[in-house]
């Protein structure tokens, strides 16, 4: 599996005194977002608050989705200076984000991790693959005839004979988290591609109209999926927006559970229902091996080798994101940033990822280095 590879961008040069002036009346750092990097930002927030004459910034965990809204708010001290997100930012959030007067964001990119799917140490470590995910928890999945129907399986024995007659009962995170976001795209989406009739749409191009609607009809979706695609975007939809559609999305009989943000809850949930399966980003695995273990998806055991190798099949990259109106303004943006970014706090022998971070190559370190310093925004 690639990565992606986005360089950081960083702190750009300072908005107009009127717009900066709004940002007056806080001494302390605001940060909001993804419950993941939430315990990397800590870590960086206290020994920032030890070590400089800056007070600790205050963190809040909102999910990735909950900390770009309030984030691309506007510009002043009620909004939050940082934004945690485990996933890139939307084109949509970033237009939101210049709507409401953050026309300048800077995007920095700080790692790697993997999103797990882990069950108590005292049950036996579930052997899965990409498919068995998707016809677990996607909400409509293909029948005998090949037409989408609601999600029959209530055992993981009814998804595949090779796993137990437990049932389905999976705990994860809510829509506003970029944990979910990724998990369906990466692990949902993947298993998905596997089936022939979805991985077929996926492939149509917005111009083979007629070879899209066969395809829909072949799976039992409604003309009006289509049209009301269309009518969203104001063009005709891809093949690949029909196939996000069913492949993204997730039941809602019961079977998956929505834990909220605290990743620790879920993993105290697992510790007390050996039954049961959690979805959270590896650095919480790490951090409660004593409790829970990760699944193998693919064949491949969740790690910080093979998450940085890219062979774990359910990786992504990591992300905060700085309000450049704010910079000067309110205390120890950029020197926090800064703090962040270097190599004793991300480098491959550094303090983040001794907690979990699975760090850039020295070679990306090097350019998310020089963009912080080069105070580029970013541009979609």
């Amino acid at each position: 599996m690639k990565f992606e590879r986005v360089s950081a961008y960083a702190l750009a040069t300072l908005m107009g005194c009127a717009t900066m002036a709004q940002a007056a009346g806080r001494d302390t750092i605001s940060i909001v977002g993804s419950s993941t990097v939430y315990p990397f930002a800590t870590v960086v927030a206290e020994r920032f608050g030890r070590s400089t004459n800056f007070k600790t910034p205050k963190i809040e965990s909102t999910g990735s989705g909950g900390g770009l809204k309030l984030f691309c708010k506007g510009v002043g001290a009620n909004t939050p200076d940082v934004t945690n997100s485990s996933r890139r930012i939307k084109k949509s959030e970033y237009d939101d984000c210049q709507a409401n007067g953050v026309t300048d964001v800077i995007e920095v990119l700080i790692g790697y991790d993997g999103i797990a799917l882990a069950n108590a140490a005292s049950a036996p470590v579930f052997e899965l693959s990409l498919k068995d995910i998707y016809l677990a928890l996607a909400k409509d999945i293909p029948g005998p005839d090949g037409k989408l129907m609601a999600n029959p399986n209530k055992t993981w024995k009814d998804v595949n004979p090779a796993l137990p007659a437990t049932k389905i009962e999976v705990l994860g995170p809510p829509p506003t988290s970029g944990t979910r976001d990724a998990f369906a795209e990466l692990a949902m989406g993947g298993g998905a591609k596997q089936i022939d009739s979805l991985k077929a749409l996926r492939g149509l191009s917005a111009e083979q109209v007629d070879e899209i609607k066969a395809a829909m009809a072949a799976l039992g979706l409604p003309a009006g999926v289509y049209d009301a695609l269309q009518e969203k975007s104001g063009k005709a939809p891809k093949g690949k927006k029909l196939f996000e559609t069913v492949a993204y999305a997730v039941r809602e009989d019961g079977a998956y559970i929505e834990a909220g943000e605290n990743d620790n809850l879920i993993v105290q949930k697992l510790a007390a229902n050996p039954n049961a399966v959690g979805i959270f980003g590896f650095s919480f695995l790490e951090e409660n091996g004593d409790k829970v273990h990760g699944s193998q998806i693919d064949g491949v055991t969740p790690s910080f080798e093979t998450i940085a190798s890219g062979d774990y099949p359910v990786s992504r990259p990591l992300y905060f994101y700085i309000k450049a109106a704010h910079i000067g303004k309110i205390p120890g943006i950029q020197e926090y940033a800064m703090e962040f970014t270097s190599p004793k706090a991300m480098g491959e022998d550094g303090y983040l990822p001794e907690r979990g971070l699975i760090p850039v190559s020295d070679a990306e370190l090097r350019q998310v280095d020089a963009a912080v310093k080069a105070l580029t925004p970013l541009k979609m």
